[in-house]
């Protein structure tokens, strides 16, 4: 890792085709700041991308990078991270690609505790097929295809982390540049699996869930008495569905992640002397 680091180190020579507005700027723009802060480098970061308007994020970040398919980034950081422990891994993905296909990938990514960080564009609306419910949605969310709203509740991803085992659970605002960046910063820092919900405003497929509404009903934890080293304190904040919380709202400060405690160590790329295990191509040709 490197302390000269600038974020800007991290911009590729790719210009970002989103919408102009689109809370996806900012979100990425978060990410690139908080890596450098964290003195990480683009030769040492590996960035999964999903489906939908996030997924375009790995071209515009010069990093290693893979554009998966849809709800499998989490899978593929969980290979990176595991391969190479050395590497900082970044997963970004929306709620349609993380919340819906992609839900039991990540249930089971928060529960093994992976050190990877996982941040969610969450404009609760599929913006790159044109403004479809998502599964965070409001239950009267008028679309095309849910004239009426979905009918039903939206998920409650920070809840299903909490339930899961998750060790860090962060929310932050894209049009706040400073908090976000320093959420991420955190989620970063943390060891272990890092999940940070981040409103990312549809400007437009979504005129509910807008940078105004958010600016209005946002509440920073820093500006409230929150430990997020309580459980129980997390747990209603979390469960609150009357208020938009923006912060760290849990994390376990003696998790271990997933390579410490399975006594992962080392570049897997790295092979000595001695060569690969007998019997290792034979196998890899089994499943290829």
């Amino acid at each position: 890792m490197s302390s000269d680091v600038r974020f800007t180190d991290f911009k590729s020579d790719k210009q970002p085709t989103w919408c102009p507005g689109c809370g996806d700027f900012g979100t990425m723009n978060g990410i690139m700041k908080g890596l450098a802060e964290t003195g990480n480098s683009p030769d040492d970061t590996f960035v999964v991308a999903g489906i939908g308007c996030s997924g375009k994020i790995g071209t515009y970040l010069r990093s290693y990078a893979l554009h998966g398919v849809h709800g499998r980034a989490l899978p593929v950081g969980t290979g990176v991270k595991i391969a190479n422990p050395d590497i900082e891994v970044v997963v970004a993905g929306g709620d349609g690609d993380g919340y819906s296909i992609g839900a039991g990938h990540f249930i089971h990514a928060v529960r093994r505790n992976i050190d990877i960080t996982y941040v969610v564009m969450d404009n609760r609306i599929y913006g790159l097929t044109k403004g479809q419910a998502s599964p965070t949605s409001r239950e009267d969310f008028e679309t095309a295809t849910t004239p009426e709203g979905p009918k039903q509740p939206p998920v409650n991803p920070l809840a299903l982390a909490l339930s899961a085992g998750g060790s860090f659970i962060a929310q932050s605002f894209s049009s706040n540049a400073l908090r976000h960046q320093e959420i991420v910063q955190k989620a970063i820092e943390h060891d272990g699996f890092s999940l940070v919900n981040c409103f990312s405003p549809c400007v437009t497929f979504n005129d509910v869930d807008t940078y105004d509404y958010f600016r209005d009903s946002i509440v920073d934890l820093d500006e409230t008495e929150h430990d997020p080293t309580d459980r129980d304190a997390a747990k209603e904040k979390i469960l609150d569905s009357e208020k938009e919380y923006i912060g760290v709202l849990w994390e376990d400060e003696d998790a271990v992640d997933y390579n410490t405690a399975h006594g992962v160590e080392g570049n897997m790329a790295d092979i000595d002397e001695s060569g690969a295990p007998e019997g290792a191509t034979d196998l890899v040709r089994e499943f290829y």
